[in-house]
């Protein structure tokens, strides 16, 4: 079966979608363990690894170098690979080279973000046997055009285009579709409108699965946390709390401890006797 037919399937069946982010090696090999359905290394790593305020600093090396290492973590999961800002906007010739790079990295799909002037590039990948997700919505790389970080779908207006956009990436062989920021009215309109599963990222309850970005559900992002997400561990604290301990027990001398520290050899003892 195609992946697309399973991911249809998949949804006809009403079996929700769990995505998460991930960039490391660490937390890849942890979620190999986990019950997510796949691994998005999403542009977010610029800001969630590498501090820029947005993701228009990511370009395909970091994209791949994550990808990289997070293939070799999760070696069993579904990874889908972010196309960066402009990596797909300088002619097919260069997109497609930057295609290459993310599959060869170890990506078994590719998410893009907005369909207006990528529908030929859809297409094309779609007939090369290449999975695709189109991500609509709020597109954080479009921020700028869009007026910032907001919510989309908060006008008819805007709901129709959401819809339209969405059945044009069915239409073109996506596999899926990321929906970010909107209703939850127009995430279920757009889940119903399309035959691929629809994941939300802020949409509601209402479509066909739920992403999130791991460092924000994890508390481990204390400046910034969009009104989606949910914390389930506060990871800064834990961390924090963990190296201070630390810290007091070297200042204590109580680490390292007789069981960590290596014993000298036996002719060594007899020398020292």
């Amino acid at each position: 079966m195609s992946v697309l037919n399973n991911f249809k399937k998949l949804k006809a069946e009403g079996k929700k979608l769990v995505v998460v982010t991930s960039y490391d090696y660490w937390s890849a090999k942890i979620l190999n363990e986990t019950d997510v359905n796949g691994i998005l290394i999403g542009d977010c790593s610029s800001m969630v690894m590498h501090g820029h305020e947005d993701t228009l600093n990511s370009d395909v090396e970091t994209i791949a170098m994550h990808t990289r290492a997070v293939r070799k973590g999760a070696k069993d999961k579904f990874l889908i690979a972010a196309m960066p800002f402009m990596s797909n906007r300088k002619g097919m010739k260069e997109t497609m080279d930057n295609v290459e790079t993310l599959i060869k990295a170890g990506a078994n799909a590719l998410k893009i973000e907005g369909v207006d002037g990528n529908e030929e590039l859809y297409a094309h990948l779609s007939q090369s046997g290449i999975p695709t997700i189109g991500h609509i919505g709020l597109t954080p790389s479009h921020h700028n055009a869009i007026g910032g970080f907001k919510a989309q779908g908060k006008t008819l207006e805007s709901e129709i285009s959401i819809i339209e956009e969405a059945k044009k990436l069915d239409e073109l062989g996506c596999i899926a579709i990321v929906l970010e920021a909107v209703p939850q009215h127009v995430g279920a309109a757009v889940r119903d409108a399309v035959s691929i599963p629809v994941v939300g990222v802020g949409a509601g309850l209402d479509v066909d699965g739920q992403a999130l970005v791991l460092q924000d559900m994890l508390g481990f992002s204390t400046d910034f946390k969009p009104k989606f997400v949910r914390t389930y561990m506060y990871g800064a604290d834990l961390i924090k709390d963990a190296v201070n301990q630390f810290a007091a027990d070297v200042h204590a001398e109580a680490f390292p401890s007789a069981k960590e520290t290596y014993a000298p050899a036996k002719q060594q003892l007899l020398k020292v006797a």
